[in-house]
């Protein structure tokens, strides 16, 4: 297991929330680790906001809202810490969206991640996004 904070994208939430994902069960063994060991979990509003739209396509309505609720409950206790990204963040995930000609299929909301992981020094990201690792900054997919 990678050792340090953990960011959770939106396909960690995904297959942590979604049963049948076909990584379900790894993603929360993971999760539980983190758990266990009290690891610090960060995310964003940009990456909640995907997330809760994904859970409730893919959910029925009562498990989306259980499982939204849940993540929503863990950050009011201070267990998940959700960063905001602000008007500086946006603009430093435009600059950086600029300088990575060259990955254009980089989501947006991807690259507010990226910028929220350097500034709180998180290099691992519970993904099965590639693009992380793609960039050169450093970060390393989990689990």
């Amino acid at each position: 297991m990678l050792s340090g904070p953990v960011f959770v994208d939106t396909w960690g939430w995904i297959a942590l929330g979604h049963r049948k994902d076909a990584r379900h069960r790894e993603a929360a063994e993971y999760y539980r680790s983190l758990s266990r060991i009290g690891e610090r979990i960060y995310t964003s509003d940009y990456v909640l906001d995907e997330t809760i739209t994904l859970i409730f396509r893919r959910e029925n309505f009562d498990e989306a809202s259980r499982f939204a609720s849940a993540i929503i409950a863990a950050a009011s206790s201070g267990y998940i810490n959700i960063e905001r990204i602000n008007p500086e963040r946006f603009a430093a995930a435009w600059d950086l969206r600029i300088s990575l000609r060259d990955k254009a299929r980089i989501s947006f909301t991807d690259l507010t991640s990226m910028i929220v992981m350097k500034e709180r020094k998180v290099t691992n990201v519970l993904t099965e996004d590639k693009h992380f690792a793609e960039v050169g900054l450093g970060f390393q997919l989990a689990p």
